[in-house]
């Protein structure tokens, strides 16, 4: 049974995601190193799966019943740690050793380290690769209780083993694959559609034979939803096309490509906790 998975309002979960991007603040300022775009624009897809999509127990990180999760793009490892701690998977003071020497915590995540995490990623674009390969043993085995997810940036299409991979998928009829690309639009070099244009991304995955929603991925409630929907198509994978605001939440971070790949300073870190204590001035904080 699954002891996180209980019912939230969606109130709830912003308050949960807002605390989430909190704590990544914290982790990259602490760490020195590490991406800060990403996490926070992701911190609202994490909350839903953590708190009300994904079938798991975090006091039984290996439980044989439990949906499994795939982090594709590996840098943004910061949010899925802070929303497992969050969750219970292990003590939120950990999450100050991030990138540390000998933590769990390592800036890509690493499996064997951390109970909880499905893969090891790093290299972009190996992580669709994985996960049909999970979902294709479950099918073979008849298991149609569990679904696999896998997370990707936008960024990493221009991996041509993504391609592949989602060839096999379509092929093999993946109905228990789900895909969540981040569509925030920002790569390292820049904007993707600068570096390698990407659309119409709806539609080429449609051409390689997958059934596509297209969500605000910053609305928990949208994420949900077609979370839902993508478990009632029964004969293809689904890719869903998250539309996340990179920096979320953090105005002088929104949108910056430049905050792809580097934490906040002390300055900002302070800066960046105080408007998501305030809702970026919406209300009045005791820590102001």
């Amino acid at each position: 049974m699954n002891t996180v998975k209980k019912k939230y309002t969606i109130t709830q979960l912003e308050e949960i995601a807002n605390n989430i991007r909190k704590s990544i603040i914290t982790m990259l300022e602490t760490a020195g190193s590490g991406h800060s775009a990403g996490p926070l624009g992701l911190a609202d897809v994490f909350t839903a799966l953590y708190f009300d999509v994904l079938n798991l127990d975090p006091k039984n990180p290996g439980w044989e019943e439990r949906d499994l999760l795939v982090l594709s793009n590996g840098h943004t490892v910061p949010v899925q740690y802070a929303t497992m701690a969050h969750a219970g998977f292990f003590p939120k003071k950990e999450l100050l050793t991030l990138r540390k020497l000998g933590s769990r915590l390592q800036g890509h995540p690493e499996r064997v380290r951390l109970p909880g995490l499905e893969t090891t990623s790093g290299p972009l674009g190996s992580g669709l690769s994985q996960a049909a390969g999970m979902a294709l043993s479950l099918a073979a085995d008849d298991d149609h209780s569990r679904w696999v997810y896998c997370i990707m940036g936008d960024g990493e299409l221009d991996e041509g083993n993504v391609w592949e991979a989602a060839m096999f998928a379509a092929k093999y009829k993946l109905y228990n694959l789900t895909i969540i690309i981040d569509r925030n639009n920002i790569q390292i070099d820049g904007p993707t559609e600068d570096v390698m244009p990407l659309e119409d991304l709806h539609a080429k995955w449609e051409s390689f034979g997958w059934h596509v929603i297209e969500v605000d991925g910053n609305n928990i409630e949208s994420v949900i939803d077609a979370c839902a929907m993508a478990r009632a198509i029964v004969e293809q994978p689904v890719a869903i096309i998250a539309h996340t605001i990179p920096g979320k939440n953090v105005d002088f971070m929104e949108y910056d490509y430049r905050w792809h790949g580097k934490p906040p300073n002390a300055e900002q870190a302070k800066e960046a906790l105080k408007k998501l204590r305030t809702l970026d001035g919406k209300i009045r904080s005791e820590h102001e």
